[in-house]
C-alpha cells in the first residue's frame, strides 16, 4: 500500500467524470439511457492520441468513447479497439465491463504525476489528444479499486465538459447519439 500522504490539501480535486470500460460503447449508451434516462452521447471512434506511454514504455491506444452528462458528473463509457496490454486490459478481460477511472482537472500535470509516483502510485498512461490535451492514468487500485484520470487544465477541455453538461440540459429526447467524429 502507498505511503500515507500528510499533505491533505494538495489532494483535494473534484471528480467531474465516472468512466466504466465496456465491450460496446452504443449498446452500453442504450442501456445506461434506459436506466438513467441520461442523454444526449457524444460517440468518438478511434480517439486520435499522440505520445502516448503506457508504463513508461511507448505504446498506442486506440478507443472509442461515448460521453454523457449526469447531474453534476459526466459519464464516460469506453470501449478498447483490438487486443494489447493497455490500462483497460490491467483491469479487465475481454468480455468484461465496470467502472475504469474517475477524473479530475489539474492545473500542473507533470508535478501532479510526480507527487502521486513519489507515494507510490504508478502512471499507467500518458497521452496528448490530437486536440492537444495532456491526460494520464495513476494507477489507484491498491486504494481505490480503479484508476485516476488526470487531465491537465485547458479551455479545449474545459470547453469539451461545458458543451456535453450544456447539450444534456437542453436535450429534446430525439436524437440519443451526437458524432464527435468517425475515423473509421
Amino acid at each position: 500500500m502507498p505511503a500515507h500522504s500528510t499533505n491533505r490539501a494538495r489532494r483535494s480535486i473534484d471528480i467531474v467524470q465516472i468512466a466504466y470500460f465496456v465491450s460496446d460503447i452504443e449498446a452500453a449508451a442504450e442501456r445506461l439511457h434506459a436506466m438513467l434516462g441520461v442523454g444526449p452521447f457524444f460517440v468518438a471512434h478511434h480517439i486520435e492520441l499522440i505520445n502516448v506511454r503506457y508504463r513508461g514504455e511507448p505504446a498506442e491506444l486506440d478507443h472509442s468513447s461515448a460521453y454523457v452528462q449526469a447531474g453534476p458528473v459526466m459519464l464516460e463509457l469506453v470501449q478498447q479497439n483490438g487486443e494489447y496490454a493497455s490500462p483497460f486490459r490491467d483491469m479487465y478481460a475481454p468480455g468484461e465491463s465496470g467502472i475504469h477511472h474517475t477524473a479530475a482537472f489539474v492545473a500542473d500535470l507533470d508535478a501532479t504525476l510526480e507527487r502521486y509516483a513519489r507515494d507510490g502510485y504508478e502512471t499507467a498512461l500518458y497521452a496528448e489528444t490530437g486536440t492537444g490535451v495532456r491526460f494520464a492514468f495513476v494507477d489507484a487500485r491498491p486504494l481505490l479499486g480503479h484508476m485516476l484520470e488526470f487531465y491537465e487544465e485547458s479551455a479545449v477541455i474545459r470547453g469539451f465538459y461545458a458543451l456535453v453538461a450544456e447539450r444534456a440540459a437542453s436535450w429534446d429526447g430525439k436524437e440519443l447519439f451526437v458524432a464527435l467524429n468517425d475515423t473509421s
